[in-house]
């Protein structure tokens, strides 16, 4: 009844499957799923970027995406992996004042993501200055650090080398054990909040913290530092631990990434991100962190757009793995429209000039037959005319749109043949039987 035929079923078949087939092709080449792993650079175990890496692995793993944490010597062995693409570190923490888009172009920011605190103790008494260190005895972080960097350029800027100081390496866990005995007289390097070290030190009256007096001139000279400060009563309010407010100096951490990495996988660290650092805490307000901006790296537009829209309509109502692929779906469909679209625009006026072209086919075949005719043929001769002319009506007959003045115009020139061919066969006959 509608006229549908099972060579248009077949048709249709056809298209769809080729729709289908370039969709996926698409999907698969050109559009790359995410990779269901990354690797994270962190720190050594117990230190503050292994404890986010655990904290960041707690958070994917309900995304169902796997992570690898790898352990490092802490920041600039990050940085020196994360250049290397052949290390199969794709994302990594790092501390401001170690490098910087200059330096490290293939790298990217996802944002600031905590504050990187530099604490200075000492045993013997309270430091109010950091020249009163010279000649001293201070324990540092591991050779090749991040954190030794940093505290070593501070240093140096108030007059403290390795010419006149003792700068000693000690692990976190060795810190309290040569205060106590003596084997240093102080020690500057970074202690997470959560750290058990840290928690001693300032809860011991034995252990004195520096107040950084000149905390603001460094942030001057160092613009990747900011002043931070430690209320009076912060640590233990009945106790006046501190007895009063200490300026402290720090960085900030970074979420670092290749700029070649998944765009997916940028969207999920994100969230990833907001969730373990927009909390407040003792030096943080709340939406303080992950920050939108880097001033030593260029920000990534997803993790930035992300923190100022918060999260896409798909992937506020729809699993990650679900959202990724309804993401390259849209995004095929959009690329296969575009290209359709224009098609079907031309695809009527090039039916027309194929549908043109094959008319003046038939019409240069039926010029031949009239110009045959004009030579006084033979029977013979008049025979294969008479089938040639009759093959060009056929072919006529199943040239598209008859209802067409092309189709018309055609038909009517091979009558006027046909009577044409009719006269000289009857001309023909009456010669030959005078």
């Amino acid at each position: 009844m509608l006229g549908i035929t099972r060579g248009h079923l077949l048709r249709l078949l056809a298209v769809t499957l080729c729709v289908a087939g370039l969709m996926w092709v698409g999907m698969e080449y050109l559009i790359p799923a995410p990779p269901s792993k990354i690797v994270i650079g962190t720190s050594p175990i117990g230190e503050h970027y292994h404890n986010l890496g655990t904290r960041y692995q707690g958070i994917l793993s309900a995304a169902d995406m796997k992570v690898e944490l790898r352990v490092t010597n802490g920041a600039k062995e990050n940085l020196g992996l994360l250049n290397d693409p052949k290390s199969g570190i794709q994302v990594a923490f790092m501390q401001g004042g170690i490098s910087n888009g200059n330096l490290a172009p293939d790298l990217m920011s996802l944002g600031r993501i905590d504050h990187q605190i530099f604490w200075l103790f000492s045993a013997a008494a309270t430091l109010t200055d950091l020249s009163q260190l010279k000649g001293k005895r201070i324990g540092l972080g591991a050779e090749g650090s991040g954190d030794r960097a940093v505290c070593e350029k501070i240093l140096a800027v108030a007059g403290i080398t390795y010419d006149n100081t003792t700068l000693v390496s000690i692990a976190p866990e060795n810190v309290i054990n040569n205060l106590d005995g003596g084997a240093v007289d102080a020690v500057f390097r970074n202690f997470s909040l959560d750290s058990a070290v840290l928690d001693v030190l300032l809860r011991n009256p034995q252990y004195h913290l520096m107040n950084f007096t000149e905390a603001e001139a460094l942030t001057r000279i160092f613009p990747y530092l900011v002043r931070l400060v430690l209320p009076r009563g912060a640590i233990d309010l009945a106790k006046k631990t501190p007895a009063s407010d200490t300026a402290l100096i720090a960085t900030t951490n970074v979420l670092l990434a290749r700029k070649d990495i998944h765009p997916a996988i940028v969207d999920l660290l994100a969230q990833t991100t907001l969730r373990a650092h927009s909390t407040p805490g003792l030096f943080r307000k709340v939406g303080e962190f992950p920050t939108e901006t880097d001033p030593e790296y260029s920000m990534s537009q997803g993790a930035r757009d992300f923190y100022r829209n918060g999260p896409s309509f798909l992937n506020r109502y729809l699993p990650f793995w679900m959202t990724n692929y309804a993401q390259r779906f849209l995004a095929v469909l959009v690329a296969v429209i575009a290209i359709v679209v224009p098609v079907f625009n031309y695809a009527p006026k090039l039916f027309l000039w194929l549908i043109r072209d094959r008319v003046r086919r038939l019409y240069r075949r039926l010029r031949l037959v009239d110009k045959a005719l004009l030579s006084d043929p033979n029977h013979v001769q008049m025979q294969a005319l008479q089938t040639e002319l009759e093959n060009i009506a056929r072919a006529a007959n199943i040239v598209p749109m008859h209802s067409s003045d092309l189709f018309f115009e055609l038909r009517a020139h091979i009558d006027r043949t046909r009577r044409h061919l009719a006269t000289v066969e009857t001309h023909t006959s009456v010669v030959r039987v005078a």
